[in-house]
């Protein structure tokens, strides 16, 4: 898998064959854990200087011909290949939104405020497609980025007006529809998609939405607060034992019941720049999913209140375990962030270029959860010679960690890099002006 980083292991972008040279030079380069002090695009060491790999990353990301939707297109192939290598009958898509903030780069000219003065940044738009057979993350197959000039998205290589978060999240859904997957897909979003309108809109796509509790529905011939229908459902004993879920770092129980209810109140519609208005529509009849995350006494941690209109042979407890893995898109957002890229401290100074360099990252990504999802004993083993390399710390029911897998890459493939310019004899000499004879274990001795 590492072999092929940088000989065309992986799909390339529909640019020119230099364009795709440096487009697999810096998905390489981008395989290692940032630093908030030292964002950038870091070179191996090689024979080129450092400066003139930051210079061909720059001209890069300011090329026209390299565009979101060109960049996008291998990060699509990709999660089809994955996507059929995984089994299952479903790709699952979470959605969700993350701030980025930037308010102290005064030179990014095309920040939006945030949430307040003090919060200005871009906010990202994630669709992450992830394995309804195990739940692990296979690659983003679609990203927006949101600046003052507009909304950048590789749903088009023109810079579209910024909609609501729910009315982009249908068109977003409408554009992955149209998308040749080889499986349908079930679009999984958090609370902030409890739109009754939108679902209307979305009969034609499958869901699995988190609902707010204090909604007004029908439900068998009486108009209740959802939360009331799940507590009836508690009270009734309608939920069932189905499995052990990690809440919160511990074991837990997981009870899984439903039933079905009928939203028939007006919808409201908001646009950008106009008055919000109630416009009647028909009733729309949904699948209640009640998930509650128990302790071993039985106390109650959390309620997940679940609507969908996925039907067949998907039962209620698949259906609660989809959106409990809809936390791997959050994963991505802090692997992006904090815990990896450091993405909130890169100093491209355009969010067109900040979006290019998501992109190749997340290419990055992908191939790291290709080794993490990797099966046979080789695998196993460059899993567990990443972390020796990494020097980090694991928990002993922890093998290895995806930060750490990075961590090891990087040092792996600068070894690698090294000794295809350097001979091993030559670098023994060279280490051996620092680790002395006598010393207690030296390079002469490995």
């Amino acid at each position: 898998m590492i072999a092929s980083v940088g000989q065309g292991g992986f799909s390339l972008p529909p640019v020119e064959p230099r364009l795709q040279r440096r487009y697999q030079k810096l998905v390489k380069e981008q395989l290692q854990l940032g630093q908030r002090v030292a964002a950038g695009v870091k070179a191996l060491p090689g024979t080129a200087q450092s400066f003139a790999s930051t210079q061909g990353a720059w001209r890069f990301f300011q090329n026209q011909s390299v565009t979101l939707s060109a960049l996008a297109q291998p990060l699509r192939e990709q999660a089809r290949a994955s996507l059929a290598q995984e089994g299952g009958d479903y790709g699952l898509v979470m959605h969700d939104w993350s701030h980025l903030n930037y308010h102290q780069q005064a030179r990014k000219r095309d920040r939006v405020r945030l949430s307040h003065s003090g919060d200005e940044g871009y906010e990202l738009q994630t669709a992450l497609l992830v394995s309804d057979r195990t739940g692990q993350p296979l690659a983003p197959i679609c990203q927006n980025l949101v600046c003052a000039d507009g909304l950048y998205t590789t749903r088009s290589d023109a810079v579209l007006p910024v909609a609501t978060h729910l009315d982009e999240l249908s068109e977003r859904i409408q554009f992955l529809e149209a998308q040749a997957w080889g499986k349908p897909l079930v679009h999984v979003v958090d609370r902030e998609g409890d739109s009754v309108g939108h679902y209307r809109q979305w009969q034609g796509q499958r869901f699995v939405v988190r609902a707010k509790a204090r909604q007004r529905v029908q439900w068998e011939g009486q108009s209740l607060l959802l939360g009331e229908v799940a507590a009836q459902l508690h009270r009734d004993g309608q939920l069932a034992f189905c499995r052990e879920v990690e809440f919160r770092g511990r074991v837990r129980r997981q009870y899984v019941g439903e039933t079905v209810v009928v939203l028939s109140r007006r919808t409201r519609q908001k646009r950008k720049g106009q008055k919000p208005r109630s416009v009647a529509a028909a009733p729309v009849s949904l699948r209640l999913i009640v998930s509650e995350v128990r302790a071993a006494n039985g106390r109650v941690l959390a309620v997940w209140l679940l609507l969908s209109n996925v039907v067949g042979l998907v039962d209620a407890a698949t259906l609660a375990l989809w959106y409990y893995w809809r936390w791997r898109i959050e994963s991505f957002f802090k692997l992006l962030k904090s815990a990896g890229h450091q993405v909130e401290h890169w100093q491209q100074e355009t969010a067109l270029a900040v979006a290019k360099r998501l992109l190749v990252v997340s290419m990055a990504c992908v191939l790291v959860w290709q080794l993490a999802r990797a099966e046979g004993p080789a695998a196993a083993e460059l899993r567990t010679v990443l972390v020796r390399l990494s020097g980090r710390q694991m928990k002993r029911a922890v093998p290895w960690t995806t930060p750490a897998l990075l961590a090891g890459l990087w040092v792996l493939l600068a070894m690698l890099d090294l000794l295809e310019h350097y001979k091993l004899s030559q670098l023994q000499k060279l280490a051996r002006m620092f680790f002395k004879p006598g010393a207690e274990k030296g390079p002469q001795d490995v």
